[in-house]
């Protein structure tokens, strides 16, 4: 979505990664968006690991309510977390998180992910990413899951 074509009634979520704005995460987040036609849209911010910290203390109380996170951040962003699911305890790093009555929640994917795919040895990396933004993308705005789209979000 082109900033032009932001609107007041679209959706808006967070990406934070060193190169969020032409990363991986919001190219097939968007991607699945607007293949589904939904009116919402990525904002991507581009930070460096000396401002992580100051950009997660004050998330909770701010009015992004929804951030995922490209890969370099998933495991720092742990700290940040007041709760989180099996799967982010268990890898001890998180996709995405959610904020709810100014408390922090963590989350990974990867259980459900590894419940999509039949033979894993099959699913490279750029993959993995795309159907992790499907799931997420299915979570927030109730597009489809379709394991058919995914060499064209790639």
């Amino acid at each position: 979505m082109k900033p032009e074509e932001i609107k007041p009634d679209t959706k808006l979520c967070t990406i934070l990664g060193y190169n969020a704005q032409t990363g991986k995460c919001r190219k097939y987040f968007n991607k699945i968006l607007k293949e589904n036609g939904v009116n919402a849209t990525a904002i991507a911010l581009n930070i460096k690991d000396e401002h992580l910290d100051t950009t997660l203390e004050g998330v909770a109380f701010s009015k992004v309510k929804k951030m995922m996170f490209e890969n370099e951040f998933r495991e720092n962003a742990v700290s940040f977390c007041d709760v989180m699911n099996k799967s982010a305890i268990a890898s001890n790093a998180v996709d995405y998180i959610e904020v709810k009555d100014e408390s922090i929640y963590g989350y990974c994917l990867d259980e459900e992910l590894a419940s999509m795919v039949e033979n894993p040895e099959y699913v490279d990396t750029d993959m993995e990413l795309a159907m992790k933004m499907m799931i997420l993308a299915n979570k927030w705005y109730g597009t489809k899951i379709d394991m058919d789209l995914i060499p064209t979000i790639i």
